[in-house]
């Protein structure tokens, strides 16, 4: 890192152990179009169904990514829904901010779900859904917290009065938008980050994250007369 540069990152706040491994293959399929047969992968499908998957740590590279399948998406058709499924430690606080500007800025309503968990700066981003599309699954953790600046800091002491300055805003935008979106006092939010808060789906739900738990898309057979 270059000498007096802020890393700023709004992390998950656990061991390294618990970010996301890469998958040793990802699995393709062909499908039969009328120009003949087309080989795709699941995360391609899931896009022409406009259906984007943030599954790992929020950074740079994957704000790009989730950005630019918005604006694509937004593109090719501005008034239909674009689903956002989330499960992700979190991450970068800009990062995570450039996705939740982008989510605010484009016109197609998102529904956002969480699978397995989303915590940290994923939490900012699945509670900032259109209102009343905000979903998760029964077994879905959710985690917020207050931001920090990662890794080691040094220089002077003006150098760390401004870092100090920029965690406080940056806690104070984070305090705000989790208001914003949940319905709470920026006062209780700002009790419930002072430490990690992990919310069970329907926790977040109560407390104003999420507006439904989903059970299963499965069809329930129906009773059988007698």
């Amino acid at each position: 890192m270059i000498p007096g540069e802020m890393n700023m990152n709004y992390n998950f706040g656990s061991s390294a152990g618990n970010l996301p491994t890469s998958r040793y293959v990802l699995p393709q399929f062909e499908e039969r179009t009328p120009y003949g047969f087309k080989r795709q992968d699941p995360y391609t499908k899931l896009f022409e169904d406009r259906i984007i998957f943030l599954g790992v740590q929020v950074d740079d590279a994957s704000a790009d990514d989730v950005m630019a399948q918005l604006l694509v998406l937004e593109s090719t058709d501005p008034d239909r829904d674009i689903t956002l499924y989330i499960n992700s430690p979190g991450g970068s606080f800009t990062a995570m901010t450039a996705i939740y500007d982008t989510m605010q800025y484009i016109r197609p309503e998102i529904q956002t779900v969480c699978l397995g968990q989303a915590a940290s700066a994923a939490a900012v981003l699945l509670a900032a859904g259109t209102p009343g599309k905000r979903l998760a699954l029964p077994n879905a953790r959710v985690l917020i917290h207050q931001p920090a600046l990662s890794g080691g800091q040094g220089g002077q002491a003006s150098d760390l009065e401004i870092q100090a300055a920029e965690v406080m805003r940056m806690r104070s935008w984070l305090e705000d938008t989790l208001a914003k979106h949940s319905g709470r006092t920026s006062e209780q939010v700002n009790n419930d980050i002072e430490r990690d808060k992990i919310l069970t789906a329907a926790e977040a739900q109560s407390y104003g994250l999420i507006d439904q738990v989903l059970d299963s898309r499965k069809i329930k057979p129906q009773a059988i007369s007698r």
